[in-house]
């Protein structure tokens, strides 16, 4: 019996951290798959098996994650597939944790199809090149750095997620009042709260991002952050998420409006 035991372990060690996150697409698409059952259904009942699947498949994807970031020392976020797989996990952990609360439960009917089609992005070949012999991550400030944008990049992916559900309960209270009377769904008022607080806390982990990469992220000699792509677009998206957040809290945007306006951002 321990033979096998130990058999079964060196065979669980010895799978590949792209195996584990591919197994964790797969149990993400069961989830969307379920999902579409739920929509018809109208969320009139509070379900445990989305959930469980969305939690079975968070497992594999720490796995893969925790696989990867072991084997090179470093967060993970060293490539397209490791950033996009970093950003993938930070949805999926803070939809399980607002799960915990019934009302909220549902918010992985709408996550779980962003999770499996950039999943299946993320595992296209090309995006998960070999590693050099020197990675671009090596010190703790700069995984940090990349760690905290990754982070930023999840939260307004959760609030991209927030705003689906606002417009899906206000569709709900336009056309079908007694669906919207009988469904777990949260209010309206704090779907649009959880937006807010979705932007900014994303706002302010991109802006710790941003800080600590100028401090720690050492350039090749030469160049500069004013010609870095990343750079551009860190700064680009930092600016529109902070226009938006000012609109809502200053002009009293809010609504349909701004649900459209966090998914579309």
């Amino acid at each position: 019996m321990e033979q096998l035991v130990h058999e079964w372990a060196v065979w669980v060690v010895g799978i590949p951290a792209r195996q584990w996150f591919l197994s964790a697409v797969v149990v993400y698409g069961a989830s969307m798959l379920y999902s579409a059952f739920l929509w018809r259904r109208g969320f009139q009942r509070d379900n445990w098996i989305n959930y469980s699947l969305l939690a079975i498949a968070f497992v594999l994807h720490t796995v893969a994650m925790a696989k990867r970031g072991f084997s090179v020392h470093h967060c993970p976020v060293n490539n397209l597939y490791e950033a996009t797989a970093f950003i993938l996990w930070t949805i999926a952990v803070g939809s399980l944790i607002l799960g915990l609360w019934p009302r909220l439960r549902f918010l992985g009917v709408f996550t779980s199809p962003l999770l499996f089609c950039v999943g299946v992005f993320a595992l296209m070949p090309g995006l998960d090149p070999e590693y050099g012999d020197k990675p671009q991550f090596t010190n703790g400030g700069a995984s940090l750095h990349a760690a905290m944008i990754m982070l930023g990049y999840g939260a307004f992916g959760l609030s991209a997620v927030a705003g689906s559900m606002f417009l899906t309960q206000e569709r709900n209270l336009k056309f079908h009042r007694a669906r919207a009377l009988f469904t777990l769904l949260p209010p309206i008022q704090r779907l649009e709260k959880m937006i807010t607080v979705s932007l900014a806390t994303g706002l302010a982990l991109l802006t710790t991002g941003l800080a600590l990469g100028a401090a720690y992220v050492e350039l090749p000699e030469g160049t500069s952050f004013k010609g870095d792509p990343k750079v551009i677009w860190s700064t680009l998206v930092w600016a529109i998420y902070g226009v938006l957040l000012v609109v809502h809290w200053k002009f009293d945007q809010r609504g349909r409006r701004y649900a459209w306006s966090a998914i579309v951002a």
